[in-house]
């Protein structure tokens, strides 16, 4: 198969790269804007959003209903991406990767950033996909929880290994066997996500904190303690430093986390609960250590040399976003050969150096190095062995379990 080579990366290329760091995404991340707006997109009320209008309990139902596919007629394909998730050209009129699986394949991307929030896009895609028609999308990224639940309700389409010979060679271990996708039948990740502690060495008088333990007890932290308000983070952290593995937790369990972070609340250890708003908190001090998303703290120490980040001894959660062909789109094929595109190593090389967040794609490290020696050696982009194996992803919930411990949290956090 043919390789995508990129032509020689000007000075000025590089430089569009290094200020993603500080700028675009940098200023705002993908993750940290479906974050921003609160609870997002698990409150109580995005839970009913998805269990109303008649779809039925997630349960795995199988391969999507089988649909036309026109690409061998048709070279062109439709996908719907979060903003500020796709690599840009330093005048900002092109898509350097997207262009260069054009001119290879002769298949034209119609690139749609219709993405922000979870629930809300579910809400447009919803009533098509139930009603058993195209959403007009050949392409979606969304993130694990929900394409899990696509999957189940057979809103999917099985994917075809064939055209996906990069993606099944190069996809890192970590991501190989999520429980609602084993084996990587329907999706591929787009990036993943680590919950990490990050600090402010000079509000900590340069203590390290690097355990849940330490945020919740340790007095000289007190009032300037920050979680997140993404339940699966903050409870995953959580269960991980009680010794629990969060990706078969039980129900005591999960109300046992609950009770620890509602006493950190109650002796006022924890200043408050956030979304992306945390990363001014932090950067001012006024947040001496919190939970955090890897890309944030990436993107804070390139202006804040005082911002750290700790992997805890316990583990940490890894979520993803992730590539689906929606139930009924008529070029898979195509959609097919795109995910395949991302996983070649030069391709994922240059889409890291934007986005910075977790890589999926295994041996991109010399390929990154190409761009910026100091983002390959970044391990919240890259993990090594000893990060990977901390990893650790929170397990699929049933939609009574999702309901009710999105209301204990909601409760805990004061939503």
């Amino acid at each position: 198969m043919e390789q995508y080579e990129p032509e020689s990366l000007s000075a000025a290329q590089l430089a569009a790269m290094r200020r993603s760091m500080t700028s675009g995404r940098g200023a705002l991340s993908r993750r940290s804007m479906l974050r921003a707006g609160g609870v997002g997109a698990l409150t109580v009320g995005g839970l009913a959003g998805l269990s109303a209008c008649g779809i039925p309990p997630a349960k795995r139902e199988g391969q999507g209903p089988a649909s036309t596919d026109v690409s061998a007629k048709e070279k062109s394909l439709a996908f719907s991406n979060w903003t500020e998730y796709m690599d840009i050209s330093e005048d900002e009129k092109t898509r350097p990767t997207l262009e260069a699986f054009t001119k290879r394949t002769g298949i034209k991307v119609k690139y749609t950033e219709d993405i922000n929030d979870n629930v809300e896009f579910f809400g447009k895609i919803k009533p098509q996909l139930a009603a058993g028609q195209d959403t007009g999308r050949d392409l979606i990224c969304v993130t694990d929880w929900l394409a899990a639940r696509m999957i189940r309700l057979g809103w999917a389409q099985k994917l075809d290994p064939s055209n996906l010979p990069n993606a099944y060679a190069n996809l890192s271990a970590q991501f190989r066997r999520p429980d609602w996708d084993p084996g990587r039948a329907y999706s591929y990740p787009w990036t993943g996500i680590s919950t990490v502690i990050a600090y402010n060495s000079k509000a900590t008088g340069g203590k390290k904190v690097d355990s849940v333990t330490q945020l919740l007890d340790d007095p000289s932290l007190k009032g300037r303690v920050g979680f997140l308000t993404e339940m699966r983070d903050t409870v995953g952290m959580t269960l991980l430093d009680m010794g629990k593995d969060p990706g078969k937790f039980t129900d005591a369990e999960y109300d046992e986390a609950i009770g620890r972070l509602q006493k950190g609340v109650d002796k006022k250890q924890i200043r408050r609960f956030t979304g992306n708003d945390y990363t001014s908190d932090l950067d001012k001090g006024d947040l001496a250590a919190c939970l955090a998303w890897a890309g944030d703290i990436i993107q804070l120490q390139a202006d804040n040399p005082d911002i750290k980040f700790a992997i805890p001894s316990a583990g940490y959660i890894t979520s993803s976003d992730n590539l689906l062909v929606p139930a009924q789109a008529k070029h898979k094929t195509n959609a097919e050969k795109l995910i395949d595109h991302y996983y070649e190593l030069p391709v994922a090389a240059q889409l890291a150096a934007y986005i910075n967040y977790v890589c999926p794609v295994d041996g991109v490290k010399d390929e990154l190095a190409k761009i910026d020696p100091e983002l390959a050696n970044n391990t919240l982009i890259l993990p090594d062995k000893a990060m990977a194996k901390k990893s650790r992803a929170f397990r699929s919930l049933t939609s009574a379990e999702e309901t009710a411990y999105e209301e204990k949290f909601a409760k805990l956090i004061g939503a």
